[in-house]
């Protein structure tokens, strides 16, 4: 089972936010509205009561979505500087390809195609969208032996794995394992470009990474952060800026002890589907929402 759900992304205009993905990532908006309040209140967000929002779903169709929700970004955020989801992952078909996309779209290439060290069947690129949120583009060249990684059906399909960034990796693990029933797997070092040159390091500078997975089923990254990295800023009541949560599925709802931000109540929407739904707060501010799967 897929645990990944959605990634929730901060914008002035959602619709906007929609559109650019249409027609640079080949999205379809899937739903549209405005956000209750008592969800609103599940995330600890209770300013973020009836904002705007849309639900953009790939082009392959698969049930993994991104959500924009109406807030404003504090004027001195500055991506891959915080903790906090840092990042979403999106796997292509061709990196290459999605690469001369991005060059003529408001995406800004942060990162170009470049394969990493230590793990040949991964070849991504990194971008910079418009509202500063930070989108990996990932070929997967072949698989890995520990992780079922998925193969893209459209030029650029589904999120795969979000990126949290931690001030300390090990205490992250111990909450996701503990909270959320995940399983951390290994952590290694490796030149990490972006996050080198946000920080102003060597490009060849080793950071501290790895990964909490459900099975072989792969789908977070956690970063260990440098020390000069800061809490995110944000506005009162609202959600975080940038990537502001990640939700997942499980199929083990009921073990769940929390501690949730208020009592999982039924949802509807296309992410929901009438099923539980809660939200928790982690280390670093981390919100984590976790739909119950029948």
């Amino acid at each position: 089972m897929h645990l990944l759900r959605a990634a929730t992304l901060v914008t002035p205009d959602p619709e906007a936010a929609a559109a650019t993905y249409a027609r640079y990532m080949d999205y379809t908006v899937a739903e549209r509205g405005d956000v209750p309040a008592d969800l609103a209140a599940s995330w600890g967000a209770p300013a973020s009561a009836g904002r705007a929002y849309t639900v953009c779903r790939p082009k392959s169709g698969r049930d993994v979505y991104l959500r924009f929700v109406q807030g404003e970004t504090p004027a001195d955020y500055r991506p891959l500087r915080t903790y906090g989801w840092a990042a979403i992952e999106i796997c292509v078909q061709d990196v290459l390809a999605v690469n001369a996309r991005m060059e003529a779209s408001p995406f800004d290439i942060i990162g170009p195609p470049a394969h990493l060290d230590g793990l040949p069947n991964i070849f991504p690129m990194q971008v910079k969208g418009p509202d500063q949120e930070i989108v990996f583009l990932t070929e997967i060249l072949g698989d890995m032996p520990e992780y079922a990684l998925p193969r893209a059906e459209s030029l650029i399909d589904r999120l795969f794995i979000l990126v949290l960034a931690c001030s300390d990796i090990d205490a992250s693990n111990r909450w996701l394992e503990a909270a959320l029933k995940l399983d951390a797997g290994r952590t290694i070092e490796l030149a990490y470009t972006v996050l080198s040159d946000a920080f102003g390091l060597p490009r060849d500078h080793p950071h501290r990474i790895g990964t909490l997975t459900h099975g072989a089923d792969v789908f977070l990254e956690v970063d260990q952060y440098p020390a000069n990295a800061a809490p995110r800023p944000q506005h009162p009541g609202e959600l975080p800026p940038g990537i502001a949560m990640a939700t997942l599925k499980h199929p083990d709802f009921a073990t769940l002890d929390g501690p949730w931000i208020t009592p999982p109540a039924r949802r509807e929407g296309v992410i929901y589907g009438g099923a539980r739904a809660g939200v928790m707060a982690g280390p670093d501010g981390v919100l984590v929402e976790v739909v119950e799967v029948a």
